[in-house]
């Protein structure tokens, strides 16, 4: 693993300002002291990694991010164990996927061994600012973009890798409880073909006026159909949807298939790996927004859920049209999607055995 240099904050925050944030972290709100950079430049390749003090980048006004959208992230998570010990969940996935991304959008890749050793670097210097209680973790955001000037229409020729940490809560502030969910019919997500497999801001910024009118119209969040016939469901907003299909022993689940348009979730596969070992049945197929309301009102779909790095897993309560409303089961948290979620967040916090091999030692307990 490449090694990273470390710059140390001379005005780190004070341990009653950590504590104070620690208490209360919410999502995404507050960073942690330090950040990780490195830069890539067409004649010198990848500069080496440095852990220095978090500060803002200065951006030229002509830089062609800002024009031509060549920015792309991750989000994962390290979770502070009993013994000390903070670990990832599943990194080496986040580095696979940060470097389709990348090529997708024409970037350069950047090594996998640098994104992991980056992720060490950054958790050992500000190990402090792992919170511990139940539902909380820290927030790693990988993010990469354009940093070369001109207005040109082309690959830019120079662009900057950083990694933040922030301590996080819970993704929803009510917690493990239903959303509700609005179904767009005005607009799709992605295409296939299009970017919809890659982590691109440029995918969240389309969705935002979605996500608007979804809340105007009561919701939580918003479900995206496809492109071509606006018949099949893809996402519910940047989360992976799950189907429930029967109860008890006679559970199975279902995930729409991946086409080219949806993002291939970390903990969308990992649940297709884990569900089958609890016994429920989980496989990927296309399911319809007709299959979906007559698969509740009939009584063959029995929970929805929704599931991504940020919330885990969420539970989906009600579904919204402009025509119609249909609540799945009793609207609450169903008993196949709460035994999901206590499986895969105990794995991840160390509560229980992890026979993949999906969680990854960042820092040793502390001495």
């Amino acid at each position: 693993m490449p090694a990273v240099g470390v710059r140390r904050s001379l005005s780190p925050r004070s341990h009653a300002e950590r504590a104070e944030v620690l208490a209360a972290p919410g999502f995404g709100r507050v960073m942690t002291d330090h950040m990780v950079i490195a830069e890539w430049t067409h004649e010198h390749g990848w500069a080496p990694a440095e852990v220095v003090p978090y500060a803002p980048v200065q951006i030229d006004p002509a830089n062609m991010a800002l024009h031509y959208g060549q920015s792309i992230f991750e989000g994962l998570k390290a979770y502070q164990w009993a013994d000390g010990s903070i670990r990832a969940f599943r990194p080496d996935r986040n580095a696979a996927r940060f470097a389709r991304s990348a090529t997708r959008m024409a970037m350069p890749v950047l090594p996998e061994e640098t994104f992991l050793a980056s992720l060490h670097a950054l958790v050992g210097v500000d190990r402090a600012w792992v919170p511990t209680a139940p539902e909380t973790s820290l927030y790693l955001r990988p993010l990469m973009f354009a940093t070369e000037n001109g207005l040109g229409v082309r690959p830019a020729n120079r662009y900057l890798f950083l990694l933040l940490a922030s301590p996080a809560g819970p993704y929803f502030a009510r917690g493990l409880n239903p959303v509700t969910v609005w179904v767009s019919d005005d607009y799709v997500r992605a295409a296939p073909g299009g970017t919809g497999e890659a982590k691109c801001a440029g995918n969240y910024a389309a969705s935002l006026v979605a996500q608007a009118e979804a809340m105007a119209h009561g919701c939580d969040q918003v479900v995206w159909l496809d492109a071509a016939e606006h018949a099949w469901i893809e996402e519910m907003g940047g989360m992976n949807l799950f189907f429930v299909y029967g109860s008890g022993a006679d559970a199975h689940l279902v995930t729409p298939s991946l086409t080219g348009a949806l993002l291939p979730g970390v903990t969308r596969d990992s649940l297709l790996r884990l569900a089958p070992d609890l016994g429920i049945p989980a496989r990927e197929d296309r399911i319809s927004l007709a299959d979906w309301r007559s698969g509740v009102q009939s009584g063959d779909i029995s929970e929805v859920f929704a599931c991504g790095t940020a919330a885990v897993i969420t539970p989906v309560g009600t579904a919204r049209t402009r025509t119609d409303t249909w609540v799945m089961g009793e609207g609450g948290t169903g008993p196949v999607t709460a035994r999901l979620r206590e499986a895969l967040v105990s794995i991840q916090t160390g509560r229980a055995a992890d026979p993949y091999g999906w969680t990854v030692l960042l820092a040793e307990p502390a001495a």
